[in-house]
């Protein structure tokens, strides 16, 4: 691809479940900016709960710069009538832009090119759908599907320019992963434990998981961010969790870590040997660790996400001999309907070794094409060259 021009960019983000939707964006945000050199105006309008992702955010300023990044606090009520539209404007989500500001993007010389971020999905149909037009019905505007996905007809993953690289050599490193650890005064892992990240939504699986590793041979150090799953950790124990605690029963040990930047939960996810992910942004950046992971999705009416969750299992554990594909897809079955978990998690374990090799490979699948990034970048200079 080549380089392309310096573009204006507008992204529109609405805060849902405090860190999904956001999180997204502004890795894409980020992509956009540092990989291709492009100028984003951000628009957010829960900026307190941005800034549990991004720190130094001030969440009173309705106007700053961030990482080269202009973030702006879109007040759904009283949105700015004199603000120009960009080259190009995206819709993340389906989060229904002002009908001011569709009424600027239909009065410019060129009528920015119109994107609609969708949920990232590996069903079939997605491919079908993916960068097709809807017309609006009554501007002169234009508006295009654009659909993360696995395969190559889709919008694919999004991932920063040599990430692989750099997380390979991060899990090559055991004096920096030495040092990481002693950041939550924990020692090297012992010959034998296993490091396990876990960051879920409410279910009462984690418990029934979390009570077989402390009855189990094997010591299991577990790190969870804290949030919706604590709860279910702490059933476990007896007792409420708090931020930093850490509590041992058995040969299980639990550690409840803070919310973080988005590149330090990266990090955990590195030195992990297993992964419980949740959600979108957290199911791409688990794909990048090339560790086994199992994903939590998000709960949908009449199990509507499960279809969506098989959807991704059939892709991802097709290059599996049958026994690991079958195991590793009870497994995920298991984690998501909430019960069960302690016979599928037995089922799984022996087949960890081949999972391992699989997520390395997964990963380079996934990026042969280019991410999301770069195809989102070819999509638009498509239409603007």
């Amino acid at each position: 691809m080549h380089t392309p021009p310096r573009w204006h960019w507008d992204l529109f983000c609405t805060v849902i479940d405090n860190y999904g939707d956001i999180g997204v964006a502004w890795r894409l945000a980020r992509r956009l900016t540092q990989g291709f050199g492009q100028h984003v105006r951000l628009w957010v309008d829960d900026l307190a709960s941005f800034g549990q992702l991004l720190p130094q955010l001030d969440p009173a300023a309705e106007q700053q710069q961030q990482d080269d990044i202009t973030i702006c606090h879109w007040r759904r009520d009283a949105f700015p009538a004199d603000v120009v539209p960009g080259d190009v404007v995206i819709e993340a989500f389906g989060c229904e832009l002002p009908d001011s500001f569709q009424e600027a993007m239909a009065t410019q010389p060129r009528p920015p090119v119109w994107i609609n971020l969708e949920y990232l999905s590996a069903e079939e149909w997605v491919e079908g759908c993916h960068g097709l037009p809807s017309p609006h019905p009554r501007l002169p505007l234009t508006k295009y599907f654009f659909f993360p996905g696995l395969g190559a007809q889709t919008g694919g993953l999004l991932c920063e320019a040599g990430l692989p690289a750099q997380r390979q050599q991060w899990q090559r490193d055991a004096l920096a992963q030495r040092a990481y650890w002693q950041t939550f005064n924990l020692p090297p892992a012992q010959p034998g434990e296993w490091r396990v990240s876990l960051f879920a939504y409410e279910n009462p699986a984690a418990t029934e998981l979390l009570a077989l590793w402390a009855l189990g041979d094997r010591p299991i150090t577990c790190l969870v961010p804290v949030g919706k799953v604590l709860p279910d950790v702490a059933r476990v124990f007896g007792q409420p969790l708090q931020v930093g605690q850490r509590l041992t029963q058995g040969n299980l040990t639990v550690q409840v870590l803070p919310m973080t930047d988005q590149a330090s939960y990266d990090l955990l996810l590195w030195s992990c040997d297993i992964n419980f992910v949740r959600g979108e942004d957290s199911f791409v950046r688990a794909q990048w660790a090339a560790r086994p992971f199992v994903w939590h999705i998000y709960p949908q009416q009449e199990d509507a996400h499960l279809l969506k969750l098989d959807a991704f299992l059939s892709h991802y554990t097709a290059p599996l001999s049958p026994d690991a594909s079958l195991a590793i897809r009870e497994l995920s079955h298991a984690w998501n309907r909430g019960q069960g978990m302690a016979a599928a998690w037995q089922a799984a374990q022996p087949h960890l070794p081949e999972w391992l090799t699989h997520s390395q490979l997964w990963m380079d699948k996934q990026l042969a094409a280019g991410d999301l990034g770069t195809r989102l970048v070819q999509f638009i200079q498509n239409r603007l060259q």
